[in-house]
């Protein structure tokens, strides 16, 4: 049933963009180490750079075990799931580079991306940069159907809380207590 692609043709990409969100997950070399798994939206925050590489734009969040994988292995698979329509799973395997708010490449990254303005600039905290190695669908038979009822304001406000309440040194507080390390104490986000 399943197929895999050459390349995220432009089907891929229509397809792709049409769904809500997507999911990421990754791995330590670790064998005790814990498998991560986060689902990321809205979509608009995935973008296909061309037929090998995507990108995704990464929010201060209460853990940061994406970035300690990808920091330490650089392997990651991107999930997608058709929850409306015909029934559909799409896989991205590849490697993936974390480009910090702080690296030079940062904004011009944001720019090649065209990401839309989704969430406080100061709550973007990393692009995930991604060399799809591996395209593959399957059938989605288990995925249920569901609609999109809209998109959540927290972020939005729990960054200008946030601001408001400690300045931008908050939002740096904040990653160094929650991002610096993941859950197995491997290196997560630098500031």
């Amino acid at each position: 049933m399943g197929k895999t692609f050459d390349g995220i043709d432009s089907r891929l990409v229509a397809w792709i963009s049409a769904q809500p969100l997507f999911f990421v997950g990754s791995a330590p070399l670790a064998g005790d180490g814990h498998v991560n798994v986060s689902p990321k939206g809205p979509i608009e925050t995935l973008q296909v750079l061309d037929e090998h590489t995507v990108a995704y734009l990464d929010f201060i969040g209460s853990g940061a075990e994406t970035a300690a994988h990808l920091r330490e292995n650089g392997r990651i698979v991107i999930m997608l799931c058709a929850f409306e329509g015909p029934p559909r799973i799409v896989r991205l395997h590849g490697r993936a580079e974390i480009i910090q708010a702080s690296d030079p490449r940062f904004d011009e990254l944001l720019a090649r991306c065209g990401f839309p303005d989704v969430a406080a600039p100061e709550a973007r905290r990393a692009v995930i940069l991604v060399q799809v190695e591996r395209i593959a669908d399957s059938c989605g038979y288990g995925v249920p159907l569901m609609s999109l009822e809209g998109r959540r304001p927290h972020m939005e406000a729990w960054a200008a809380k946030k601001l408001r309440v400690g300045g931008p040194q908050a939002l740096i507080d904040y990653q160094r207590e929650k991002n610096a390390l993941s859950i197995d104490g491997l290196p997560a986000i630098e500031l």
